[in-house]
């Protein structure tokens, strides 16, 4: 029970670290604007067009006795419209990690140097096709994982009692637990810790991740909120993978902002580290990886 406090505490101590940091948060909200704004884009294309895309793949039933082509046509049609919004909520965090992956590996490294007791990170040093290419990889990889454990929840829930019961529980479990990986993945990949390893890594720590995810993925519900705690849920993701690698976090990093109050690193005074004025395209050359 102590690493489920554990882990909510880092989903807090992420969100009051991008409070703190104003510029980072502005930073990091673009990539969830943009997936935000394509995705609103698409389901209002289907919601004009779904019915005549749903005619044209239904011809068979042009011959129908009125109104059976009708009925038949709106359902597929709300049907399609609601498979649509189910897939942009369950994709919606995959999509805006890869849309955002500079965005975001510059968030997470910033994070890294403020609560690093020597004030470095750990940085890759594959170009920026490649971290994508990864990036991808593993996000479908991780959907196709979670489809699975959809599937086998979906049929679960048909059984009486424990279907409207247990099941719904297990679900936002599950669901937490992926979009950890997700989110952890930022950092983790940063420091060459592939797919299997940063799978068992989590495993290894369940209730930290439970703690972590799951209240991550309950607020995610709510329209709109995922694209404002998603720069906080990097930040938190990559303080948890800190602490599952064993990396030490200095005790109130979090509590400086960027007006460079504090010691003044992690805002671009003192020693220079951290967001500093120049914002997110200046980073430190290549570190050696983990």
């Amino acid at each position: 029970m102590r690493d489920l406090g554990a882990g909510f505490g880092h989903l807090l101590k992420g969100q009051r670290w991008v409070a703190r940091h104003g510029r980072s948060y502005g930073f990091g909200l673009v990539p969830g604007l943009i997936t935000l704004v394509l995705y609103v884009g698409v389901l209002i294309a289907l919601a004009l067009w779904g019915d005549d895309f749903v005619g044209w793949a239904t011809p068979f039933a042009d011959d129908w006795p009125s109104p059976w082509p009708g009925l038949f046509r709106g359902f597929l049609t709300a049907v399609l419209f609601a498979l649509a919004l189910l897939l942009a909520v369950l994709t919606f965090t995959a999509v805006t990690l890869l849309v955002g992956q500079p965005f975001y590996e510059a968030l997470s490294e910033r994070v890294d140097r403020d609560v690093s007791p020597d004030g470095t990170a750990p940085e890759s040093d594959l170009p920026l096709w490649r971290e994508l290419w990864i990036s991808g990889r593993d996000s479908l990889r991780i959907l196709v994982r979670a489809a699975v454990w959809g599937v086998l929840l979906f049929a679960l829930g048909f059984v009486p009692v424990v279907g409207q019961t247990v099941v719904p529980v297990v679900g936002f479990f599950v669901t937490g637990f992926f979009l950890t990986e997700e989110l952890a993945a930022v950092a983790l990949q940063r420091r060459g810790v592939e797919l299997r390893e940063r799978l068992a890594l989590l495993r290894s720590r369940r209730m930290l991740v439970w703690g972590f995810g799951t209240p991550l993925g309950v607020s995610f519900l709510v329209p709109f909120v995922a694209v404002f705690l998603m720069p906080g849920a990097v930040a938190g993701a990559t303080l948890l993978a800190r602490e599952l690698l064993g990396e030490e976090i200095r005790d109130g990093a979090d509590d400086r902002s960027e007006d460079g109050q504090g010691d003044g690193r992690g805002d671009g005074q003192g020693d220079g580290r951290g967001d500093g004025p120049a914002d997110p395209a200046v980073s430190p050359g290549p570190a050696p990886r983990h």
